[in-house]
């Protein structure tokens, strides 16, 4: 995995008790290899793992936009805080930042985001890898459904090999750095 990742999530309470765990595995990659970029917020399960990922001598961007930033909820502790006009911009400059995507457990936004993001990778707009980190098995259902795409003939076997997905930290960097795109 090359310089930066960025990370697609929303709040899910049921794993924030675990995101120091989570941080302090990525503030490892990131101390040693590039920046995390995410959506900017000081709160939640993001803003736990992008201060643990500081504390950890990691480098971080945070993107958000103008109307967040206006409630005071923009993370002004990251080494990097952008922000801009709307969600929009937010989403195209975190992509252009980012390497590789990982969507954590998380609601729409996380599911519209990263499904953007591999959309974008099956019809070549860039070739970065996606990642679920699958905790509890909380993605098995939609990686179920990917499956039957393919098998009713709704998406190429290539094409589901976009979304990757492990259940660890560590694993998930590991497909995600050994993944290289379909020519």
């Amino acid at each position: 995995l090359s310089s930066t990742l960025l990370i697609v999530i929303l709040i899910l309470s049921l794993i924030v008790q675990s995101s120091g765990c989570i941080g302090l595995a990525l503030s490892h990659v990131f101390y040693h290899n590039g920046t995390l970029v995410y959506g900017g917020g000081n709160v939640g399960l993001m803003g736990v793992i992008a201060d643990t990922v500081m504390r950890g001598g990691g480098k971080v961007v945070g993107v958000i936009p103008q109307a967040l930033a206006d409630r005071e909820i923009a993370n002004i502790g990251v080494t990097d805080l952008r922000v801009v006009d709307s969600m929009h911009t937010r989403k195209a400059m975190m992509a252009e930042l980012s390497d590789a995507f990982i969507a954590m457990p998380g609601g729409f936004g996380t599911l519209e985001e990263i499904a953007e993001v591999m959309t974008w990778t099956q019809l070549g707009v860039h070739a970065k890898p996606c990642g679920f980190l699958n905790v509890d098995g909380f993605y098995d259902p939609l990686l179920k459904l990917f499956d039957t795409m393919v098998d009713v003939g709704l998406l190429k076997e290539s094409n589901r090999s976009i979304a990757l997905a492990h259940a660890e930290p560590a694993g998930l960097l590991r497909l995600l750095a050994d993944w290289h795109a379909e020519v």
